[in-house]
């Protein structure tokens, strides 16, 4: 009798997003069956680690100031990260956090179904090598052929499967009013100036150190890690926008979509923010640079490898040496719910650029989320 394989599959529920003047609505599932998320409530319808000194310094936020106000050096805990992932995601972001697990789930389900027909049909080809050579598939015709009709059928159902692997994803669909797209636009340009930044780095701890006992002109200890940005999608969401992609060097790798951003590190643990809860600061940090400076960094000052109070060379060390202070740009994110992360680039000018634009944006998804 020809073998057969019936795969019973949930139909993935995609997300629609709409961001227009009126607010921002989220709508979640399939045709004639999708929950709404909108301004009348939700219903159903039917790398290597680098070392580093520096003094850190704010900018004031307001645009009203022409001029970057300057504070004084910020106080910094040890250790920067984020809390655990399963503690972040918002509240309002379950139902699209539920799609990417069904999605990915079903994904699962299908590679242990793909591996048991190939294992079939490794068995098959088997049986059907024997019946020739131990003759009695030569006597008995129909043998090979009902084996040769089950080889057929696993290869189809195999084909089926790979295709239905393919198709476990969920559909992202994004629609913006003009204004608001030409808003992302400029997000996304200066994003993809942003990743062309020499040097990228995560910092990962601070610390304070006291200059005066370490004969040093900086008040911070850091450490840092090379990391990568770039225009990137995550393989369980399908959508004609990538996303802002932040890699992370001590945890879930961030991912920016238009209203939430994707907290991830492996298919089954990852969070879901909304945009307009991140707390977004982007400054610059007055860097005491003992490596090599990157070509898009700019120097801003000097200082010596041992110094005085003062800032004159501390002439009791032999081989005193001047070391280079260059201005880099920085970005911190974190939320209320414990997102924590901080990032450093050779490019000030880019980092200050996308920084506006980033608030910007950001302010209209709050206004937006504000309507509804």
């Amino acid at each position: 009798m020809a073998w057969s394989f019936r795969k019973r599959i949930k139909v993935i529920p995609g997300v629609h997003l709409n961001l227009s003047k009126s607010g921002i609505s989220t709508s979640i599932g399939v045709k004639g069956a999708s929950i709404t998320f909108g301004k009348s409530g939700n219903y159903l319808n039917t790398t290597v680690p680098v070392l580093g000194i520096y003094n850190r310094y704010k900018l004031s936020a307001s645009e009203n100031n022409t001029k970057p106000q300057i504070y004084e050096p910020l106080a910094l805990s040890d250790n920067i990260f984020s809390s655990d992932i399963h503690e972040i995601t918002s509240q309002n972001m379950q139902g699209i956090k539920e799609a990417i697990i069904l999605a990915n789930q079903q994904k699962k389900d299908l590679k242990k179904d793909l591996l048991k027909i190939h294992k079939s049909l490794n068995s098959s080809k088997l049986k059907l090598g024997l019946s020739y050579f131990l003759v009695y598939g030569l006597v008995k015709k129909n043998i090979p052929e009902n084996i040769k009709i089950d080889i057929e059928a696993k290869k189809e159902a195999i084909k089926q499967t790979n295709e239905q692997i393919e198709n476990s994803f969920v559909r992202l669909d994004i629609e913006f009013d003009p204004e608001i797209m030409e808003q992302y636009e400029i997000l996304l340009e200066a994003f993809k100036k942003l990743t062309f930044s020499q040097k990228i780095w995560d910092v990962t701890s601070a610390h304070y150190q006291d200059r005066v006992v370490a004969r040093s002109s900086a008040s911070t200890l850091v450490n840092k890690r090379d990391v990568r940005f770039a225009l990137k999608s995550l393989p369980d969401i399908k959508s004609d926008f990538n996303a802002l992609y932040f890699q992370n060097a001590n945890g879930g790798d961030l991912y920016f979509y238009p209203s939430f951003i994707v907290m991830y590190s492996n298919n089954s643990n990852f969070a879901l923010i909304g945009i307009d809860e991140i707390i977004f600061n982007q400054s610059y940090v007055r860097f005491t640079e003992t490596g090599f400076v990157p070509k898009d960094s700019k120097v801003i000052d000097k200082t010596w490898a041992k110094v005085n109070k003062n800032g004159t060379p501390d002439k009791r060390f032999k081989g005193n040496y001047q070391i280079p202070v260059v201005r880099y740009g920085e970005i911190k994110l974190k939320t209320n719910t414990g997102l924590n992360e901080e990032y450093e680039f050779s490019n000030y000018e880019a980092t200050e650029e996308f920084g506006k634009a980033f608030r910007e944006y950001q302010a209209t998804i709050r206004s937006l989320k504000i309507l509804n």
